[in-house]
């Protein structure tokens, strides 16, 4: 990786009082008490963002383009977002410096050099941060630096501010409150949590000023890269997501999306249309809220205000103020409960014996399952790496409960990697309810991978823009393409099985198993009291292989027979 250099125009030496805000998320200038703090009767203000090699270097062995953690398109965004926040700063006076390494060395060594008294950025619950918060502190016990307690600072020490400022509400409370267990209901968490304590008072959307950066001595500081810098090659704009960085781009976003009163007030989740292509049926705030582009806390301010000035409204939980709360939900059950990320040792999840299928799995991420409506969702994720919330949970269900009966955290892993707007605790709370291990348990009830979508575009448009080898089908075809003559076939242009692949399942055969296998899971995880071990599946997952083979087995007799 090679990165642009950067240099301060006549530096002045940092003999007064320091402090360095380090940016992570919460990449915005407006509602960042961190900055805010950080600025506050400092001399010198140092604006620190580290690129994280981990994250950012390219893999060559991924299966698509990006790093061990990203995709392209994310780190494109983050980029943006970076270059738009760095924008925001010149205005104040001030600078973003981008430094490169392993975060809390890189940070040590600037907190040593630049003589910093305060240390600022803002809370995560996020296990990665965690483990970086963590590093750090080793190393200043290490080096035996004092770190003094927030607000109270020692000659000697250095004074670390941490503010929770990427949610409503702070987790831990809401926790502590449940008697040092996270809620495990919707309900019972808006019950617990109240209104939030600030949401009286007016949120800090504006500073009109902030310290210069100091001298910055020998570190390496450089510009914000651009995708080459980082070793990558640039996508065509049509192979790539529509939505851009920053958070300029959020507050616009934010402020045309409230706008419109009426759609505020009556917007209901989990209504809306997931083929909608020219202008989304939601907001598309998530990205720029899971970078901290925007704040989830003025975002709800923004909203309540709205909700005064209207008649009437819908309310949580499906309402839009609902959906940061169902966010700050998920973000609290993720940080209050061990191996939330997995099945196992996750005593919130329950133990199902799903397929370890690399075949099904490559089928369903490559967008080749011969279900259109299923694959053109999935190469909407690939190119823009983002989809409706209904388009998510069709795929979700495809994969898990609804027909191929895979593993949920493989699902998982691709959604991480691919979505702008990928979040630790909302991806994996998501893929635990979708495939019915956590949260949400009617596994009757699934989303069809062929009637869903003909609800809300009949037509196939959607299905046609993604999938352009299907652009001739007729529409009595569009959902399900094997079905058409062969005729029909070649004059669309398309021969199943050849030019797009036939149904690696038969739906109705496959839900109808899954429903079965969920079942007896259910009944073992009763009978054990959730506390069923691997052992235990691999019996479950025998037997259900035994019963298929004896139906199987009924069925050709039967046959011979007629």
């Amino acid at each position: 990786m090679r990165f642009p250099v950067f240099s301060l125009p006549n530096p002045t030496m940092a003999s007064g009082s320091s402090s360095l805000m380090w940016f992570r998320k919460g990449l915005r200038i407006h509602d960042n008490p961190a900055l805010e703090y950080a600025a506050r009767g400092s001399d010198y203000l140092y604006p620190v963002f580290v690129i994280d090699p981990y994250y950012m270097e390219p893999d060559p062995n991924a299966f698509s383009s990006g790093s061990r953690r990203a995709g392209l398109n994310r780190i494109r965004f983050l980029l943006e977002s970076l270059v738009d926040l760095d924008l925001n700063l010149q205005k104040l006076g001030s600078r973003l410096l981008v430094l490169n390494g392993e975060p809390s060395e890189v940070l040590f060594r600037c907190l040593k050099e630049w003589n910093i008294k305060k240390l600022c950025f803002e809370f995560d619950t996020e296990p990665y941060y965690q483990a970086l918060d963590n590093k750090v502190k080793y190393l200043f016990i290490r080096e035996r630096v004092t770190i003094s307690s927030y607000r109270n600072t020692t000659a000697a020490g250095i004074e670390i501010f941490s503010p929770v400022s990427h949610t409503l509400f702070n987790p831990a409370d809401i926790i502590q409150k449940n008697g040092g267990r996270p809620p495990l209901s919707y309900q019972s968490f808006v019950k617990l949590a109240g209104e939030p304590s600030w949401a009286s008072s007016p949120i800090s959307t504006e500073l009109t000023s902030l310290p210069p950066v100091g001298s910055v001595g020998s570190c390496p500081i450089s510009e914000v890269p651009t995708i080459e810098n980082l070793g990558y090659e640039d996508t065509e704009e049509d192979d790539r997501t529509p939505f851009k960085g920053g958070e300029s781009e959020a507050l616009r976003r934010m402020r045309e999306s409230i706008a419109n009163k009426e759609w505020v007030a009556n917007f209901e989740k989990p209504k809306g249309d997931p083929s909608s292509l020219v202008k989304p049926a939601t907001t598309v705030l998530s990205p720029y809220l899971k970078f901290g582009c925007l704040s989830s806390r003025y975002f709800y301010q923004c909203i309540q205000e709205v909700q005064r000035n209207v008649k009437r409204h819908t309310s949580p939980p499906v309402s839009l103020l609902g959906q940061l709360l169902w966010r700050d939900f998920f973000y609290t059950v993720a940080f209050g409960t061990p191996n939330f990320d997995q099945m196992k040792d996750n005593r919130i999840c329950k133990q199902i014996p799903w397929k370890n299928d690399d075949e099904l799995l490559r089928a369903w991420r490559d967008a080749r399952t011969g279900f259109p409506w299923i694959d053109a969702i999935m190469v909407q994720l690939q190119t823009w790496g983002w989809m409706h919330h209904l388009a998510r949970h069709c795929v979700a269900c495809f994969l898990t409960r609804g027909d191929l009966f895979v593993h949920w955290e493989k699902g998982r892993d691709v959604f991480e990697r691919l979505l702008i707007d990928s979040d630790w605790s909302i991806n994996n709370a998501n893929w635990l309810w979708l495939s019915c291990s956590s949260f949400f348990y009617q596994y009757n009830r699934i989303y069809s991978p062929i009637s869903f979508g003909k609800k809300y575009d009949p037509n196939g448009n959607f299905i046609r823009h993604f999938l352009p080898i299907l652009k001739d089908m007729p529409k009595e075809y569009i959902y399900e393409p094997w079905t058409a003559p062969l005729s029909i076939q070649v004059k669309a242009k398309c021969i199943i099985g050849k030019d797009y692949p036939k149904p690696v399942v038969d739906h109705d055969l496959a839900s109808k198993e899954c429903k079965q296998i969920l079942y007896e899971a259910y009944q073992l995880n009763k009978r054990l009291n959730g506390k069923v071990t691997e052992e235990d599946l691999k019996s479950l997952g025998r037997k259900q292989e035994e019963d298929k083979k004896q139906e199987q087995k009924s069925k050709r007799l039967k046959q011979t027979l007629i």
